[in-house]
Formats: structure tokens, sequence, C-alpha cells
């Protein structure tokens, strides 16, 4: 991953990458705009050269800082759930290795995502613009959203929260929705979350993963 040259993109990891996707639809994914776009992100560019062997297999890595790759398959769940439209405002809190950022802006959206750790930050945000896909990447505190450039159609926090976070609730636009993981440090559950058109909101829960904790005034404390 290091340097200014991406690795190769052989028929190999081509093939790989179809793979992925044709499992991640035997687990569940039904939408295939989501698995069009895990499909077409060459994961393994994310991935130091001693490890790009496990980079096509359905399970997190570890990417340092104590930060992890998010699982493909949860990667995926999080996308379905966002249920993106073309032309989307999206803010992705936790930009992490950028991976979940090539499969959003696969998919259309306008994306804003921020990332807590300053070298993880500069190294998704080098990798981006090696790969030529154009989203806006800041480093700063994502647990309180981001007011400057908010309201948002859709949310995505990619760690795990002890609580949702209101401010959060107050920059989706009406009709936008929150995907976000809940819970204690060990297992948090997911919750997609609806606000409607009269303000109101919904959660629902999506089930059971484990994601790195979400720091900042609005996550876990360090």
């Amino acid at each position: 991953m290091a340097g200014s040259k991406l690795p190769e993109d052989s028929f190999r990891h081509k093939g790989m990458r179809k793979q992925l996707a044709k499992k991640l639809a035997e687990k569940g994914i039904k939408d295939t705009r989501v698995l069009q776009a895990i499909e077409s992100v060459p994961r393994h560019y994310f991935f130091d050269t001693a490890f790009i062997d496990h980079a096509y297999e359905d399970k997190a890595f570890p990417i340092g800082e104590g930060q992890t790759i998010s699982q493909p398959y949860t990667v995926a769940v999080q996308t379905e759930l966002l249920e993106i439209k073309k032309g989307d405002k999206v803010l992705e809190i936790g930009t992490g290795s950028g991976y979940q950022s090539c499969v959003l802006l696969e998919l259309g959206v306008r994306l804003y995502s921020l990332e807590y750790i300053k070298k993880l930050h500069d190294s998704a945000k080098a990798m981006l613009d090696r790969m030529g896909y154009k989203g806006n990447l800041f480093c700063g505190d994502g647990s309180k959203g981001f007011p400057s450039y908010a309201p948002f159609d859709k949310i995505i926090v990619t760690a795990g929260a002890p609580a949702v976070p209101e401010t959060l609730i107050a920059q989706l636009n009406p009709g936008g929705i929150l995907v976000i993981p809940v819970g204690d440090h060990d297992t948090q559950t997911m919750l997609q979350i609806r606000k409607h058109a009269d303000g109101t909101v919904t959660k629902e829960n999506k089930g059971a993963f484990r994601f790195v904790p979400l720091t900042g005034e609005q996550g876990w404390k360090k």
C-alpha cells in the first residue's frame, strides 16, 4: 500500500472480487448495486503487500492505529441499510482505510467523511486520490457529526457507539437514514434510524456486529 504506485489489479483479483460478491449475496445482501460496488473496488489496494492474499476473505483485518478494515459483509450490510440513491449527500463517520468510502462513491454519492486519527486520514486521502475517487475527506471528531456541511441525506457510522448521538439525528434531512452500531466494547446492535418528514424518528434493530469503538466527544472517551 505504501508509495505512489497502485498494486496490480489482475484478472485473478477481479475473479476473487466476483466470488466475494457472490458469497455476500448468499449471505443475504440483496441490493445488486451494492454487490456491483463490492465487485468494483480493489480491496487489495488497502493491504500491505505481505497480506494481499487476505484481501478478499470475508473478514476484518488490522490496518494499524488499533483500527481495522471492516469485514466485506459488514460493509455491504451498512451500505444496503443506507438505501442509497445516486446523488445522496452522505456523511461517513470513521474513514478508516477508505474502503467503505470507495464503495459509497461507486454508488454515486456526494461523500463527506471524517476520520478521528490523522495518520489514517492522511493514508486514506492519499489512497483515494491515487485511485481517482472524488470524496471530501476531513480529519476531526465525527461523533459530533459535521455541522459545517449539514444536513445530510444519509449518515453511516463505522465504529461502535455507546449511544446514538442526538447531534447526528439533528443533522439528517427529513426522510434521511442513519446507520449506526450501538452497544458496549464487545458487541453492538446495528440500528437503522429513519427521520420522517414530520420530524419523528423510528429505529430498527438489524442484528449484532462488532466494531472498534467510536472515539470523540459523543463516543467513548480515551
